[in-house]
This record gives structure tokens, sequence and C-alpha cells, in this order.
């Protein structure tokens, strides 16, 4: 079979196409034929930094739609040939991926292969940094950091069907910014968090456009100077989610100092991390999940696809974050 590899970190251009073995279901597994992969910015962390990767070659890739191929010992509820969604621990770049069985969903009536690769680590992700961590309530207002992306197009649209008051985004350029206002945003930063650090920048103004008061919930999967500007962009009372460090920022440290002023706090969500140490909520969490995309609460458009072998030309896409919604692979 066909699969993407790559033997060194650096750039896209690590990337290759490789002729691997079709790996068989162990216990509890099962194997699918891939039909589509969803592209994701940990995919571009583990091939520039070795984010996940317990040794090289490595094949990237987090979630696919496709067909099972065939079942493992032990496992009831999936049949082989039946149309299914699938979290994995990577391995994703690939024509045949082996996953846990908890991870691997069937596909809801009405949803196709294309729209189902879509799901697995977004949709679960954004549910839960809304409902399960962040636990909004209506009336409350929101900052999203990465609005135009996989997890900010959604919980735009989440957080307005769970009647937030306001929905914020930070975007980084003007056309991102018309993209997130289509999917659920009032209000929208334009600018590099990162790079206009202080109180002239993020935390201003979200004060601005909240009167001073601040946002309930912020979501961030930045960290570094982007954590900090959004913890200091909650109300009193303001709840944090981090859920990534795409700046790849030393780990952020919160205390006393900047929780009691307030009664602020801090939480921590990983759809990867959850996949692992409790399977069972993940896939309670996904059956939530994924019923507001049954019933068409949220849509998340793919915004391009490329078809496997150019795997690399999705990463340079991505990298240049001039992508909004979400990427695919075409495989079979």
């Amino acid at each position: 079979m066909r699969a993407i590899e790559f033997q060194e970190y650096g750039g896209p251009e690590v990337l290759r196409v490789v002729d691997a073995e079709v790996p068989e279901p162990g216990p509890g597994q099962v194997s699918v034929d891939v039909a589509w992969t969803g592209v994701n910015f940990a995919d571009l962390k583990a091939r520039s930094e070795g984010y996940r990767v317990s040794a090289l070659p490595h094949r990237p890739g987090l979630e696919v739609s496709g067909r099972v191929r065939a079942v493992g010992a032990g496992v009831t509820g999936l049949t082989v040939g039946q149309e299914v969604a699938a979290l994995t621990e990577g391995g994703a770049y690939a024509e045949v991926v082996v996953a846990d069985a908890v991870t691997v969903f069937p596909l809801p009536a009405g949803v196709g292969l294309r729209t189902a690769a879509t799901l697995p680590t977004v949709l679960p992700t954004a549910y839960a940094l809304l409902h399960s961590v962040g636990r909004l309530q209506p009336g409350e207002s929101v900052l999203v950091q990465g609005a135009a992306g996989g997890v900010g197009t959604v919980a735009g649209q989440l957080a307005r069907a769970a009647g937030a008051g306001a929905v914020y985004g930070v975007v980084s350029s003007e056309s991102k910014a018309r993209y997130a206002r289509e999917h659920g945003y009032d209000e929208v930063y334009v600018g590099d968090v990162e790079a206009d650090p202080g109180t002239g920048g993020l935390s201003a103004w979200v004060r601005a456009a909240t009167g001073g008061r601040g946002v309930d919930l912020a979501l961030d999967a930045v960290g570094g100077e982007t954590f900090r500007q959004s913890l200091a962009s909650l109300a009193v009372f303001g709840r944090l989610v981090s859920f990534g460090n795409a700046s790849s920022a030393e780990p952020w440290h919160v205390g006393q100092p900047e929780l009691y002023p307030g009664g602020r706090s801090v939480g921590g969500f990983s759809v990867l991390t959850l996949a692992r140490t409790s399977p069972a909520d993940l896939r309670a969490l996904a059956e939530r999940a994924f019923a507001k995309a049954v019933d068409g609460t949220v849509t998340l458009p793919v915004t391009a696809e490329f078809d496997l072998a150019d795997a690399a030309r999705a990463h340079t896409l991505m990298g240049t974050r001039a992508s909004t919604g979400k990427l695919l692979l075409r495989v079979g």
C-alpha cells in the first residue's frame, strides 16, 4: 500500500511516498481502507519538531474516514465493509490504517465519507472546549484563537447555538476575519498576538469590545504570549481553556497571583490524550458532538483537498497560515 512518511524533521519536503506493508488489526482493533484523511496542525508539528513522535521514520495523520477492512479479536459492533470515521494514534497518511475499535465511529445517517473525515478531531474538541471543560452558559461571551481554522470554525457555530451573548475571534488576516464572521463570530481581532504583546494588544481590544468587562470564556491553542493575553482578557470568574501550543513556547505557569484576583480559572483539553486515558468518555463526547453535525447545527467547509501523494502541498498551505476551514487528503 502507499503511505506518507518522513525520516527526518524539517519542512514539507521531508514527506515521502513509500510502499508499506498492509497493517493487520490486533485484539480490540480494526483496520480501515481509507477514503479521506484529515490534515491537522499537529501533523505539521510532528513533521517539523517531533510532536508525539516516538521514533523515525514516522507516518503522520490522526483521523480518517473509510470502510472497515478487518476486525481484531474481541471487537463487536463493527463489521467488514461498514463506513466509519476513526481517530488514530498516528499513521493516517496511508491507504490502510489500524485504530482501536473504541475510537472508530460508524457514520451517522446522512453523513458521507468526505464530510466524515472532518469530524474525529475537530468536532469533539470544539464541543469539549465549550461544554465539557469551558462550561459555557447562555448569555456568556467567548473568545476563540484561530477562529478561521477547523476548531475555530466549529467553535463559533457551537457557541452561537448554545446561546452565547457574544462570540469574539482572533485571526491573522482580513480574509480570515470575513470567513469567521460567516461562521458565528460577532467581532474579530486581526493581528499577530505573539508579535503584539502588552497593553496595546489583544487584551486591550477585548476590554474595549466588552465595555471593560472581559470575556467569560477564552479558548487558546497557541500558548506563549497569546496564552497570557487570553488570560488577561477574562472577566471576573472567567475561564481559560488551553488546548495546544502552536507557538512552541515554553510551557505556561499560572498560580495564585494570576488567578486569585477576579476568581479566574484555567483548564486544559487534548482529544488525543483523552483517547488514551479515557476512551469511553471520548466515545460519549464524540457521539454528542457528531449529533451537532447531523442536525445541521455546525458545518465545517472543506476548503482544499489534495491527493495522498501531494501531502507536502497540504502542509505547505497550512503552514502559510492562509488556509481556512478543513484540509483533506484524497486516499481511496
